[in-house]
Parts: C-alpha cells; structure tokens; sequence
C-alpha cells in the first residue's frame, strides 16, 4: 500500500507543477495577445496615415534616401 501512496503523492505533485505552469503559459499568452492587437492598429493607423499623405504619388527614390546623406 505504500508504494501506491507514493506513486499517488509522486502524480499529485507533477499534476500541481503541470497545472501552475499551464497557467503561467496561458498568462503569457494572453498578453502576447494584446500586444498583437496593439501592433494590428497601429499598422491600421501607420496605413491610413500613409494613403492619406499628400506627397505619396510624388515620391521619388531621392526622397526616400535617410537624412544623414
């Protein structure tokens, strides 16, 4: 009988450890959620932005040459 409790204490024990890491992924991905939707708008917005600048169909490879040159 005591080898079964053993082995019963041994499945408790890897069953709790397995349950707190289940719920550390699942906090992980929950915020790795957030921070997908967070980049989704700001692509939205950077886009929006972009079809709205005047000087998009009058760019030229000069302009787009980094400052620093």
């Amino acid at each position: 009988m005591e080898e079964l409790d053993k082995r019963l204490i041994d499945l408790e024990i890897k069953f709790t450890h397995q349950d707190e890491l289940l719920q550390e992924l699942n906090q992980i991905v929950a915020k790795q959620q957030l921070i997908i939707e967070k980049m989704a708008r700001e692509i939205i917005s950077l886009n929006e932005l972009y079809t709205k600048s005047d000087v998009q169909g009058n760019r030229t490879l000069k302009d787009d040459v980094p400052p620093h040159y």
